[in-house]
């Protein structure tokens, strides 16, 4: 074997572990600080924050007695508030029972504290989760900003051997002689675009320094490869951001439909696609994969798709939103991660879609590897993405996990005493059972499912 032929794979193996760790290393930061800040806000002490597990690389003790850490397996963290229960000297003992009999010191502890305290702590982690979501979601909207209205020519995305009648500045009034929608995005739009003549070339009225004209342009939603998901046959191929998909197995393309109803027509026959790259025409062959792609109505259906979103033929002059619209957006796009996590587990659950919807350790890392690659935004958002679904899993009701603490304090608040100690042990060890059984199912996922 030549060994230089590993050197890409190998290099490839790199970029993703070193992906995957960043996230998960912001993701868990976050998630512990909202724990460690809320209980230090309410007057709960905190012996140890640690980045990762295993051996102590590096360690320093602030003014409040915290020993900062980061640990050699950087794969979660933890924070360990004074009279957690993970000591195993007998000298630990004896101080915890010392402490029981000082009221004041018994109430900087995580169990001497006050039922809203303890609750509050616990509830932080998500909460700092779906934060930091928020913040992200709304700082790329300010970022990116939002399409002007009425819809405006900033740009023209470079295509060949296209009819460009359009200019910068240009208002575009109507399309094939049909008022174009103001409110873009709007189903109204949506129709409007999914409507017009499937043609090569097109006759758009433009508002042009004033006055009203004609010109001719590209079909508005060219084969236009906006970008590649990950672990999709796109991927597998090599197709990139931008690229020009001009045929179909030897039939000329000009519009993303057209892709779009190869694709979905094809069943799951492989696809030669000529490809407009940057000048030059290249050749590639995929196989569209079979995926459950969620539904307007919350459902889902099995279609193929071979992994690209679509763009369009201009770039649309953006206004930047204010902090009360991208606050808006960043919630709307965490509500939608929450919704459609919780829909496609129902759905996994009835036996509606497959359980190979649900990834492990190595497929998330893939897609933070692919995510990475694909520049700083779309890593940051993914990052966001996985961000929301932490925060969402450690809700569930599982002991072990933030939600089962906050069930037993639920039990706590409605009953006066909290679940036996034998009680406790007991659905604690069910529920580290249950976790470590899904993190092997989803690891199975990763490593057979198609």
């Amino acid at each position: 074997m030549d060994i230089t032929t590993l050197i890409p794979q190998f290099g490839g193996f790199i970029w993703t572990l070193a992906a995957f760790v960043i996230a998960l290393s912001v993701i868990v930061a976050i998630h512990e600080y909202g724990h460690y800040i809320v209980g230090r806000w309410c007057g709960i002490k905190a012996d140890v924050f640690s980045l990762g597990f295993g051996p102590v690389l590096y360690s320093r003790v602030d003014k409040h007695g915290t020993i900062w850490q980061i640990a050699a397996l950087p794969f979660g963290g933890y924070v360990k508030f004074a009279g957690d229960a993970n000591a195993a000297s007998g000298k630990d003992e004896d101080a915890m029972e010392e402490v029981a009999t000082d009221p004041v010191r018994l109430r900087a502890t995580m169990h001497g504290a006050p039922l809203w305290a303890r609750a509050l702590t616990v509830a932080a982690g998500p909460a700092f989760n779906f934060a930091m979501s928020i913040i992200i979601f709304g700082a790329i909207a300010m970022s990116l900003g939002t399409t002007r209205e009425p819809l405006t020519v900033e740009a023209l995305k470079p295509l060949p051997n296209q009819v460009q009648g359009l200019q910068r500045g240009d208002v575009l009034q109507a399309i094939a002689g049909r008022d174009l929608p103001q409110s873009i995005g709007s189903p109204e739009y949506t129709a409007f675009m999914s409507d017009l003549p499937l043609e090569p070339v097109l006759d758009y009225t433009v508002l042009r320094d004033g006055h009203s004209l004609t010109v001719q342009g590209p079909y508005p939603q060219p084969a236009l490869v906006g970008g590649v998901g990950p672990q999709t046959a796109a991927l597998e191929a090599g197709l990139a951001s931008g690229d020009v998909i001009t045929g179909i197995d030897g039939r000329e393309t000009f519009a993303f439909q057209q892709l779009k109803d190869a694709v979905e027509g094809g069943g799951g026959a492989p696809l030669l696609l000529d490809v407009w790259r940057a000048g030059e025409t290249l050749q590639f062959t995929l196989v569209p994969k079979s995926t459950d792609e969620p539904q307007p109505d919350g459902g889902f259906k099995n279609v193929l798709r071979i992994g690209i979103s679509s763009d369009s033929a201009i770039t649309a002059a953006t206004e930047t939103p204010g902090l009360w619209e991208a606050a808006q957006r960043g919630v709307a796009g965490t509500w939608r991660i929450i919704n459609g996590s919780i829909s496609g587990l129902w759905h996994m659950a009835t036996g509606a879609i497959s359980t190979c919807n649900m990834s492990g350790p190595v497929g998330i890392a893939k897609v933070s590897g692919a995510m990475a690659s694909q520049g700083a935004i779309n890593f940051i958002n993914f990052i966001a993405v996985l961000s929301t679904a932490v925060g969402l899993l450690n809700l569930f009701p599982i002991p072990a996990l933030d939600g089962g603490h906050l069930v037993f304090y639920a039990y706590e608040a409605v009953m006066g005493k909290p679940p036996s100690d034998k009680a406790l042990r007991i659905l604690m060890t069910v529920g580290i059972s249950l976790v470590l059984g899904l993190m092997v199912f989803a690891l199975y996922n990763d490593l057979f499912c198609p």
